[in-house]
């Protein structure tokens, strides 16, 4: 099937299975055999899921825990394939779908830029040209030569979605990338998706926040189980979900402020 050229993302069927293991080890495998005990099991984290994203869309992903978001998210990135269906993009793809997600734990933070820049597709003239702005963006301080196993979650987030941020991309992931982080941090993250947004980039967010959803994303989709429970309107998608917003909104403040405690090193 052909799109046009205005299509930014095509998940055509997508299903993916994973296997559950209940036992670790061969002695257990082959004792739990001979009792006739289940040795596995697999299920699918996503069953049958289509839709179009067009260029420019502003789509949040939400839907409960386990309900297959982070891995539609990895799908689209590329990072994992659909066991049947398929999923399309156009374009280079950016965004911080886990927190640290390709940085070398014994690398400094410098270091890591680089790496993490590569992967992402960015040149080496093109890194040290960004280079300054990723740094000043990720405010890591005097730790920017200190290797990233000794940071802090919030430190390895302000760094990945620094980079992320910076690379010329026409598809932009974030999964809970606001989840860790001080509370300056959260909001220039929030500041800078919204200039992501203006500049006709597909933004696809993952989220719990019906607040944040609301201000970011002009659709969403809700994954159930696997499977799409309602792709629409944004504030209908978060009455569908039956999220209080103002509970939500309470919630990621405090959330901010726990984290502030521990945000250093």
């Amino acid at each position: 099937m052909s799109y046009p050229a205005s299509t930014s993302i095509a998940v055509e069927d997508a299903t993916k299975l994973f296997t559950l293991r209940y036992q670790r080890t061969l002695k257990q495998m082959s004792v739990a055999k001979l009792k006739g005990r289940e040795v596995s099991d697999t299920f699918k984290a996503l069953d049958g899921v289509t839709f179009n994203v067009e260029q420019g869309e502003s789509i949040g992903l939400m839907g409960l825990n386990g309900s297959g978001k982070s891995t539609l998210l990895k799908l689209i990135h590329g990072v994992m394939r659909p066991d049947t269906g398929r999923v399309l993009t156009r374009g280079r793809i950016a965004g911080l779908i886990a927190t640290g997600a390709g940085f070398h734990p014994q690398l400094t933070g410098r270091d890591n830029v680089y790496l993490n820049a590569a992967i992402l597709g960015m040149t080496e003239q093109e890194t040290r040209r960004k280079f300054d702005a990723i740094v000043e963006f990720a405010d890591v301080g005097r730790f920017l030569d200190t290797p990233v196993g000794n940071y802090s979650s919030g430190m390895f987030a302000r760094l990945g979605f620094s980079v992320a941020v910076h690379v010329d991309s026409d598809i932009f992931l974030a999964d809970e990338v606001l989840a860790v982080g001080d509370r300056p941090f959260k909001k220039k993250c929030m500041e800078k998706m919204q200039e992501i947004r203006r500049s006709g980039r597909t933004l696809v967010y993952v989220s719990h926040s019906a607040g944040s959803v609301r201000k970011m994303c002009d659709r969403v989709i809700v994954l159930e189980k696997g499977v799409v429970g309602f792709d629409g309107e944004a504030a209908a998608g978060i009455r569908y979900l039956k999220y209080d917003e103002d509970q939500g909104d309470r919630a990621d403040e405090q959330d901010a402020e726990d984290e502030e405690i521990g945000a250093d090193i």
